[in-house]
C-alpha cells in the first residue's frame, strides 16, 4: 500500500484521502482544516504541528476542495476552463466570456464545475468553446436557432446571469416557436389573425407579467389555452361560412351551444376583436365571480401545519413554503419569488414582509428561516448571490413552484385548497383592510373572504378613524 512519511511515522494514502475529504476543527487553533499530525496526544493541523501540509495543493498551496492526488479542484477547473474559453486570436480567455470564467471558477464548489465540463453530451461546454473560437455569435439569436431544452436554456440563463447577454424570459421565448407551430396548418387568413392576437394581446400580457415578476407557468398555460380556443372558434366560423369580421352574435351563441360549456375562455379573443375594430358586434355577457369556497377543514389545515413544523424528512424549503401558505395564505407563485430583503432577523425574532408590514414568524418556523438563510444554496457553477430567498437551479432564477407543490401534494397538502382555508380563518380574525394590507391581496378579495367568514367589520373604518 502507498504510504506517506511523517515525523512520527507513516500514514497510508487512504487515510490521507479520508482526512483530506473530512476536515474538522483543529484542537490547537480551532480552524477547520484536514487533521493528521499527532502532537501531545492530539491530532492537529499542519500549522499547529509546525510542518508543511501533506494535504496542500501542489499548485496553489490551499488545502480545501480536494480533487485527485496533488492538485485541488479549483486549480484543475481553472486549467480546463481556460482551455475551453481561450480565444485563438488573442491566446487569452475570450473578453466577452471572461465573466463566465470568473463566475464558474469562483463558485462555492469547483468540483461541480469540473463535473459540468465532463458530463455527456456536454452541450453547454461545447457551445461555449465554439463561442470562444468565434464559430458562433454570442447572442440570443444563436439560442433561438437551437433547441429550447434544459441544457441550452441553462447555458443561456448563465450568460444572462453574469451579464454577457441581456435579460430574457424563457417562457415567452418558448411561446414564439409554439405559436408558429400551431398556426402552420391554418389557412393563411386565419394564421395571420392568430399571429396578430398572439403577439399583440397574449404575448403583451405575458411581457407585462414578466416585468412585474409574476409570470408563472399557470399564466403561460392560460396564454396557450387562449390561442387554442381562438383557433377552435375560427374553425367553427369557417365551417359555417363566416370569418372573424363577419360573424354575428347569433353565431357566437350557436358556438356556445356547440362546445357545451361557458365560453369564458374565449373572452380574451372576443374582446381583442372588439378592441381591434375587427368585429364590434360580438360580446360575451359578464360572468359573475364565483363565491369563494373552502373544502379543507380547520383540523386538516392544522394537521398539515403540525407536520410541516416537525417533519425533518421534508426539504427545508418545502416546509417553509408550505407553512407560509397554510399560516399566511401566500400563493406558491409569490413565495418562490420572495427576496432575502423581505426577511429581517434579529436576536429574538424573525420578521417577514409579504406586502408592507413585517409579520413576526411563530416558533419553529423562525428557526427554519434562520437555518435556511444560513445554508441557502446558490445556482450551480455561479458565485454571485442574486438575492432570491429560494434560488433555483438555473442561474439568476428563483425556484419553480412545482418543486414545492409536488412535494406538498405527495404528503396530502393541496396548496390551493389549504390556502383558501387559511384565508377563511384569517378573514374571520381581522378586518378586510388589515388582511389585505398584511398578506398582499386586494381589498375586494379580502372583502369577499370576510363575507364568506360571516364577520361584520362595517364599523371598523369608523372605529379606526375615531
Amino acid at each position: 500500500m502507498d504510504q506517506k512519511r511523517l515525523r512520527h511515522g507513516l500514514i497510508c494514502v487512504a487515510c490521507v484521502r479520508r482526512r483530506h475529504y473530512h476536515p474538522g476543527p483543529c484542537p490547537g487553533c480551532g480552524t477547520v482544516r484536514p487533521l493528521g499530525y499527532p502532537v501531545d496526544g492530539l491530532v492537529v493541523c499542519a500549522s499547529c504541528a509546525g510542518l508543511e501540509s501533506m494535504f496542500a495543493c501542489s499548485e496553489c498551496g490551499r488545502e480545501d476542495h480536494p480533487y485527485g492526488s496533488s492538485r485541488c479542484a479549483r486549480c484543475i477547473l481553472t486549467e480546463r476552463l481556460t482551455d475551453l474559453l481561450t480565444d485563438p486570436v488573442t491566446g487569452h480567455v475570450h473578453t466577452r466570456l471572461r465573466p463566465v470564467f470568473d463566475e464558474i471558477v469562483g463558485s462555492e464548489r469547483p468540483q461541480t464545475g469540473i463535473w459540468w465540463l465532463r458530463r455527456e453530451p456536454g452541450i453547454g461546454p461545447r457551445l461555449l468553446h465554439r463561442m470562444a473560437r468565434g464559430d458562433i455569435e454570442i447572442s440570443h439569436d444563436t439560442f433561438r436557432a437551437l433547441p429550447s431544452d434544459r441544457a441550452h436554456d441553462y447555458l443561456r440563463s448563465l450568460l444572462v446571469a453574469v451579464g454577457v447577454l441581456p435579460a430574457f424570459e424563457i417562457r415567452i421565448e418558448r411561446m414564439l416557436p409554439w405559436i408558429e407551430k400551431v398556426v402552420a396548418e391554418l389557412p393563411a387568413e386565419q394564421a395571420a389573425l392568430i399571429r396578430q392576437f398572439a403577439h399583440w394581446h397574449v404575448l403583451r400580457q405575458m411581457r407585462t407579467a414578466a416585468r412585474e415578476d409574476r409570470l408563472t407557468q399557470t399564466i403561460t398555460n392560460n396564454a396557450r389555452r387562449q390561442i387554442r380556443v381562438a383557433i377552435a372558434f375560427l374553425a367553427f366560423l369557417d365551417a359555417h361560412g363566416q370569418t372573424a369580421d363577419t360573424a354575428n352574435q347569433d353565431l357566437l351563441e350557436r358556438y356556445q351551444q356547440h362546445v357545451h360549456r361557458p365560453i369564458a375562455q374565449e373572452q380574451a379573443f372576443i374582446s381583442w376583436l372588439r378592441e381591434s375594430r375587427i368585429n364590434t358586434t360580438l360580446s360575451i355577457p359578464d360572468i359573475a365571480r364565483p363565491t369563494p369556497t373552502v373544502t379543507v377543514s380547520d383540523a386538516q389545515r392544522w394537521a398539515g401545519v403540525n407536520r410541516l413544523l416537525h417533519d425533518e424528512t421534508l426539504r427545508r424549503y418545502t416546509r417553509i413554503g408550505g407553512l407560509l401558505t397554510l399560516l399566511f395564505a401566500q400563493p406558491l407563485t409569490r413565495i418562490v419569488a420572495m427576496r432575502t430583503s423581505q426577511v429581517t432577523i434579529t436576536d429574538d425574532a424573525v420578521h417577514v414582509t409579504f406586502n408592507a408590514i413585517p409579520i413576526q414568524m411563530p416558533a419553529v418556523l423562525d428557526d427554519l428561516m434562520r437555518e435556511h438563510l444560513q445554508h441557502r444554496g446558490k445556482s450551480l457553477y455561479v458565485a454571485r448571490d442574486t438575492g432570491w430567498l429560494f434560488p433555483g437551479g438555473n442561474p439568476g432564477r428563483h425556484l419553480v413552484t412545482e418543486n414545492i407543490r409536488s412535494q406538498l401534494v405527495t404528503i396530502g397538502i393541496k396548496p390551493y385548497q389549504h390556502r383558501k382555508a387559511a384565508l377563511f380563518q384569517l378573514a374571520g380574525d381581522m378586518p378586510a383592510p388589515v388582511l389585505a394590507e398584511l398578506i398582499g391581496i386586494t381589498n375586494r378579495h379580502a372583502a369577499d373572504w370576510a363575507t364568506l367568514a360571516a364577520r361584520d367589520w362595517t364599523s371598523y373604518i369608523s372605529e379606526r378613524a375615531r
